[in-house]
């Protein structure tokens, strides 16, 4: 059983660029029957839901004698569906995945009111108030719960702030190189550019959004490396903290950034010391001893009043051998991009060849009109 609200960012191409997209799951969503509770209701068990043109979220249940999580969380999505995706250029069917950190004691309900970030790829599903339970000893959720992390550290949900007046951004961060080593050598290399994006109140109640670059020349690093954990810390003489935590899926071999917090002192807020934390991130993931690059601008939502611009990101976590990036995997929106100069490249290549037909055919009957004498 599960009772919970979605919402949906993603990106995708149209003949005028790239398209940002987000969207609600609709209240007329439902779950398919290929749903299943899973053998004698030991075995794995999913959760289908599907909405739209042939768009589903699945959900997938393991257990074990003391806990059930959602291991695996996918979203396919049709591109050809215009209620959700109008103008799309491509009319193909895309899949994404994750790992997820939904986890509940056997025969109490997963509840979690504070919003969680899963992120898929291109895709990141952000759930709001959510309540699930599997392998149910009945039909009805447990009186017993098992709360999520952020509601653990955020026990009451913060009312959604004013909307905030616009702001001018920087021009782009600088990139620079951070590496991070422990006793057994790098556990991190890192080469990006950092923007933050804070929605803060000021002293007159007036709501703001602030943008500011990160500058690599006034920033200070460091770092530790465990076998679960890798950390890079960020800090400035601007009152700016920073830390990245990266973490790891064994079975899946992966890893990924998990962690996020900062803090930076305001001087013209209400509250001069904002402070945002997220432990349950599912960005910037690959395959152990792969690199991830991305060269497109990503977005990082941390919280509602937080979030981070990451440019030109490669990086790579635990498994780097002789201090260099491993094999890249691009990301989803590089990927994208790769598409429109290909075909534009493809129709030249085709008119040249069009014209250098058209010219030999033309040269042949030339010849064709003259005679020996």
């Amino acid at each position: 059983m599960a009772n919970f609200s979605a919402h949906f960012f993603t990106n995708y191409n149209t003949k005028s660029g790239s398209k940002n997209v987000t969207f609600d799951l609709p209240p007329k969503a439902e779950v398919l029957n290929s749903s299943s509770c899973g053998k004698e209701n030991v075995s794995d068990s999913s959760l289908v839901i599907a909405f739209g043109k042939g768009n589903t979220l699945t959900l997938s249940f393991t257990r074990n004698a003391t806990r059930y999580s959602v291991q695996m969380m996918s979203f396919v999505y049709n591109l050809s569906d215009t209620q959700f995706f109008p103008n799309a250029s491509s009319k193909e069917v895309k899949t994404v995945t994750s790992a997820t950190d939904i986890m509940a004691d056997i025969n109490k309900k997963y509840r979690c009111v504070s919003s969680n970030q899963i992120h898929m790829n291109s895709v990141t599903v952000t759930f709001h108030d959510t309540t699930i339970q599997a392998y149910l000893s009945n039909n009805t959720f447990s009186k017993e719960e098992t709360r999520c992390a952020q509601d653990e550290h955020s026990p009451t949900v913060p009312p959604t702030p004013p909307h905030p007046s616009p702001t001018l951004a920087p021009e782009s961060p600088a990139v620079h190189e951070y590496n991070v080593s422990g006793a057994n050598g790098t556990c991190l290399l890192a080469k990006m550019g950092l923007q933050l994006n804070i929605t803060y109140e000021k002293k007159d109640s007036t709501t703001v959004t602030g943008v500011f670059n990160i500058n690599p020349n006034k920033t200070h690093v460091s770092g530790s490396c465990t076998a679960q954990k890798v950390t890079l810390a960020l800090w400035s003489e601007s009152s700016t903290s920073l830390v990245f935590k990266f973490g790891m899926n064994a079975s899946s071999s992966r890893f990924f950034l998990e962690e996020i917090q900062f803090n930076r002192t305001l001087p013209d807020a209400k509250m001069p010391t904002f402070q945002a934390a997220n432990s349950s991130l599912r960005a910037l993931q690959a395959t152990m001893g792969n690199s991830y690059k991305c060269n497109a601008e990503e977005h990082i939502q941390v919280t509602k009043a937080f979030s981070l611009n990451v440019f030109q990101v490669w990086v790579q976590a635990f498994q780097v051998e002789g201090d260099k990036f491993g094999s890249a995997e691009e990301c989803q929106l590089d990927e994208n991009n790769m598409l429109i100069p290909i075909a534009v490249g493809g129709a030249l290549a085709g008119l040249v060849l069009i014209v250098l037909i058209a010219y030999l055919i033309g040269r042949k009957r030339s010849h064709a009109g003259y005679q020996t004498i």
